[in-house]
C-alpha cells in the first residue's frame, strides 16, 4: 500500500485513538508530513513479513511532555536530521523506518521521515497503543538494545546515547528532553528485519487508518458509535471494546513531573446520583475507576472521545465542562504476557492493583 497525503486525515485520527490520551497532538505534525509527502512523494506502508531478514530497521518518534508539543511546534526536517545521524553513526543506511507507538502525533513522524529518506514505512509499531516509556516497547522487552540511539533537539543539536539497559536510556533520554524543550525527535532500537518480526505489533499502521475511516463515517454522538467499533475491535488484535461511560469534565489537573503530563481528570456522569470516575494520567489514560471500582487499567485501552462528534481527544486537550465518552478496549496479547506484565502493569504505574483484563470485569 501507498499512503500519501490523502490518508493522513483518516490515519491521525484512527492513531489518536489508539493512543489512549498520548503520543502527542497530531495536527501539526500531519500538516508537516502532508507537505513532506508532497514534495517528496508517497511512502510505501510495508507489512512485516516482507521486510528482508538482513534489512535494517529503526525506530524513530517524539519523546518528552506531550503538551510541549502545543507549543514547542516542530519542523518537518528534525526527523530527517536524526535518520542521517543515525545512519552515519551506524556506518549503515536504513531500508525502513518503524513507529513508537500507533499514538497520534508519533504515527506520522515515521512517515514523514521515510517520506524525506525515500524509504518504507513498516504496517506495524512498538506499543499496539501509547505508553509513557521506552522500557514499555515490545522492542525493549524482546531483548532488543535501545542504543546506540540519537537525539535530535528543536535546535537541530544531535546527541548520542550509548547505555547499558533501556530503563538508563529512558531516564538519559528523558532528562534531554526535560533541558532541550521539552521535546525531542530520536531515533532508536536499530534492528534487523527478522528481529523486527518477532518484536513487532503488526498491522496496527493499516488498522489505524481504518479506524479513522470508520470514525470520520460514524461522525455523531458516542453511543451510535458502540455498535461499529464493536464490530471493529473484534475481529481485530484487541478484541474486546465497551463504552464504560459518559458525562462532563468536571475537574482536570496535570503538571509536567519528570518530563512526563501527569495528573487527573473527573467526570461526573449526566444523570444525578451517578458516581463520578476517576482517570489517572501519565501522558496516557492508565487507570479508570468508579469510586473503588476499576473499569479499566493499563495495559488496557482508555479512550476519550467528544460525546456529541465521537472524536478521539488527547490528554492534554481535555477540558473542564467538555461533554465526553469513555471507551475501554482490550490490549494485544503480547502485552499480557508474563514479560511484559512485568514492565506495563497497573503496579508499575505506582496503583496498588494487579492487572485484570478487560473481558473478566464486570460491563
Amino acid at each position: 500500500m501507498k499512503l500519501g497525503a490523502e490518508h493522513l486525515d483518516d490515519l491521525a485520527l484512527g492513531s489518536v485513538f489508539l493512543a489512549t490520551g498520548g503520543g502527542g497532538d497530531p495536527h501539526v505534525p500531519k500538516l508537516l508530513t502532508s507537505e513532506v509527502l508532497k514534495r517528496c512523494g508517497s511512502v510505501d506502508l510495508l507489512p512485516p513479513d516482507q521486510l528482508p531478514d538482513d534489512a535494517f530497521v529503526a525506530a524513530i518518534g517524539n519523546v518528552g511532555a506531550p503538551t510541549v508539543s502545543l507549543e514547542l511546534l516542530p519542523s518537518d526536517d528534525e526527523a530527517l536530521i536524526a535518520l542521517e545521524a543515525f545512519e552515519k553513526q551506524m556506518g549503515r543506511k536504513l531500508d525502513a523506518v518503524v513507529s513508537f507507538e500507533i499514538g497520534g502525533g508519533n504515527s506520522l513522524i515515521p512517515i514523514m521521515a521515510a517520506a524525506s529518506r525515500g524509504i518504507p514505512v513498516v504496517d506495524g509499531d512498538g506499543m499496539g497503543r501509547a505508553l509513557p516509556e521506552a522500557q514499555m516497547m515490545t522492542y525493549a522487552i524482546c531483548g532488543i538494545p535501545s542504543t546506540p540511539a540519537l537525539a535530535c533537539d528543536y535546535a537541530s543539536n544531535v546527541t548520542l546515547f550509548t547505555t547499558k539497559g533501556t530503563e538508563v536510556y529512558e531516564r538519559h533520554i528523558r532528562a534531554l528532553a526535560m533541558s532541550s524543550g521539552g521535546m525531542i525527535t530520536t531515533v532508536e532500537h536499530g534492528m534487523t528485519g527478522a528481529t523486527l518480526r518477532d518484536a513487532i505489533i503488526p498491522g496496527t499502521v493499516s488498522f489505524a487508518l481504518q479506524l479513522g475511516t470508520l470514525l470520520r463515517k460514524n461522525r455523531g454522538q458516542a453511543p451510535t458509535l458502540v455498535a461499529p467499533l464493536k464490530a471493529l475491535f473484534q475481529n481485530s488484535i484487541y478484541g474486546e471494546c465497551r463504552l464504560i461511560h459518559t458525562g462532563k469534565v468536571v475537574d482536570k489537573s496535570t503538571r509536567i513531573v519528570g518530563g512526563f503530563d501527569v495528573g487527573r481528570t473527573v467526570v461526573e456522569g449526566f444523570e444525578p446520583g451517578d458516581t463520578p470516575v476517576e482517570i489517572d494520567i501519565k501522558n496516557e489514560y492508565l487507570l479508570a475507576r468508579r469510586g473503588d471500582r476499576v473499569l479499566a487499567s493499563v495495559p488496557d485501552l482508555i479512550v476519550i472521545v467528544d460525546y456529541e462528534t465521537s472524536e478521539p481527544i488527547n490528554a492534554e486537550r481535555l477540558r473542564y465542562g467538555q461533554r465526553i465518552a469513555i471507551f475501554a478496549i482490550g490490549c494485544p496479547d503480547f502485552y499480557r504476557s508474563p514479560d511484559a506484565l512485568k514492565v506495563v502493569s497497573p503496579r508499575n504505574f505506582g496503583f496498588d492493583l494487579d492487572y485484570v483484563p478487560l473481558e473478566t470485569l464486570p460491563n
